[in-house]
C-alpha cells in the first residue's frame, strides 16, 4: 500500500522533497507532462481523448510539524509549530528531528514532580522543548539548527479494517491521486497536482492553479472525523467506515453545485455511500484554487480520518477504496455538459 510509504515519509510544510520523490516514482511513465514549479508543487498532465476540459485534481504533500528556533545551554531545542497542532498532544511524544532524522522527544516534567495545579493546566508551545539527548548548546545544534524541522515519529500500522499512522492529512489524498493516475487516462486532460504548504495557508495551490489554468478542480483530502461517543447528542463531522466525504462548505470555499450534483449522481449509480461533512469546519486547497484566474469550479472530496493534526490518525481501508472508485467514475462521467452554464444560463459576451 503506497499510503504506508507516504505516511512514513518526512515532509512538513516547506520540506516536502521526500514525499515528492516517492510520488514521482509512482507516476513516472503514467503522465505526459511532469514538472516541479518554483514553490515545489509537482505538476503533471495526463492527456485523454479530448484536450478539454482541463480537470485539476489536487492533494497536498505537506504535514504539520515543528521548526527549530534555537537551543539552550542545557542542550534542549526550542521550537514553534508549523501548521495547526494542539499543544495538548505534544508532551512526551517521540519525534524525528533535523536533517539527519535523529530521534527526539518533547520533554515533560515527571508526574511525580508536578502539582495538582500544573496537571490541570495545558502547557503552551513556548514552555516545551525537544530533548535529543544533548548536554550542551553546541551538541544540540549539531542535531538541528535554526530553521530545521521535526515531525512525529509514528510508523504506519495495518490493523485489519483500519490503518493508523501520521500525516494522513494529506498523504491519503496523495495516495488516492496516485491511484487515479494509474487508472487513467480519462476522456479529457487530467491535471494532477501535488501541492506544497497547504498547512500554512494553501500557498502551493494558489500558484499551481494559476499555472495549470483548469476548467474544474477536485481537491482530495484527509478530513476531520469526530464520531467518538459524546455526552450530548450531536451530529458528528464525519464517520469512519461510512464512505467517501464531500465538503459542501467550509471556511475557505463553497463547493460548486454542478460538481456536487455530479458526484452525488455518480455515487448513487455506483451504490457507494456518500457523506456530507458538517459545513463550516476547516479548509482545503480548494479555497485557493477556486479563486484562480477567472474562477475555478471546485469540490473537496475527502477520506474521514480520526485524530488528524496529531501524532497518529486512523482511517478505514474501505473508505479509502470507495473514495478511489468514486473519484475514478466521477472523472470518467465528467463531460463539458456537466460544467456548461449555471441555472440554464450559458456564459456569453455582452455586445
Amino acid at each position: 500500500m503506497i499510503l504506508e510509504a507516504l505516511a512514513n515519509a518526512f515532509g512538513p510544510s516547506g520540506c516536502e522533497q521526500a514525499v515528492r520523490s516517492l510520488i514521482l516514482e509512482q507516476i513516472r511513465g503514467r503522465v505526459d507532462v511532469c514538472r516541479v514549479d518554483h514553490l515545489g508543487n509537482l505538476l503533471a498532465e495526463q492527456r485523454g481523448a479530448a484536450a478539454c476540459p482541463r480537470v485539476m485534481v489536487a492533494a497536498h504533500m505537506d504535514e504539520v510539524g515543528l521548526m527549530i528556533t534555537g537551543a539552550d545551554d542545557a542542550g534542549m531545542l526550542r521550537f514553534v509549530v508549523v501548521g495547526s497542532i494542539d499543544p495538548r498532544v505534544l508532551p512526551a511524544k517521540r519525534l524525528v528531528v533535523g536533517r539527519e532524522r535523529c530521534p527526539g522527544v518533547v520533554a515533560v516534567k515527571p508526574v511525580h514532580k508536578t502539582t495538582a495545579e500544573e496537571r490541570a493546566r495545558v502547557l503552551s508551545v513556548d514552555q516545551l522543548v525537544i530533548d535529543v539527548g544533548a548536554s550542551s548548546r553546541a551538541e544540540a545544534e549539531k542535531v538541528a539548527g535554526k530553521g530545521d524541522y521535526a515531525v512525529f515519529a509514528t510508523r504506519f500500522q495495518d490493523l485489519g479494517s483500519t490503518v493508523i499512522g501520521k500525516a494522513f492529512d494529506d498523504r491519503v489524498g496523495c495516495a488516492v491521486l496516485i491511484e487515479l493516475i494509474q487508472r487513467g487516462p480519462y476522456p479529457f486532460t487530467l491535471c494532477p497536482v501535488f501541492t506544497t504548504m497547504e498547512e500554512i495557508g494553501m500557498r502551493g495551490a494558489r500558484v499551481a492553479a494559476y499555472g495549470m489554468a483548469p476548467d474544474a478542480a477536485f481537491v482530495l483530502e484527509g478530513t476531520i472525523c469526530d464520531d467518538s461517543p459524546k455526552t450530548r447528542d450531536e451530529s458528528p463531522t464525519t464517520r469512519l467506515g461510512h464512505g467517501p466525504v464531500i465538503s459542501i462548505a467550509d471556511r475557505s470555499v463553497i463547493a460548486d453545485a454542478r460538481l456536487v450534483r455530479h458526484i452525488r449522481e455518480t455515487a448513487a449509480a455506483l451504490r457507494v455511500p456518500l457523506q456530507v461533512k458538517q459545513p463550516g469546519k476547516g479548509g482545503t486547497d480548494a479555497g485557493a484554487i477556486h479563486l484562480a484566474r477567472t474562477g475555478v469550479p471546485s469540490l473537496p472530496v475527502c477520506v474521514a480520518c480520526r485524530y488528524i493534526h496529531s501524532p497518529v490518525s486512523m482511517l478505514s481501508k474501505r473508505d479509502l477504496g470507495q473514495t478511489v472508485d468514486l473519484m475514478e467514475e466521477t472523472l470518467r462521467r465528467l463531460t463539458p455538459d456537466v460544467l456548461a452554464g449555471r441555472d440554464g444560463v450559458q456564459e456569453t459576451t455582452l455586445p
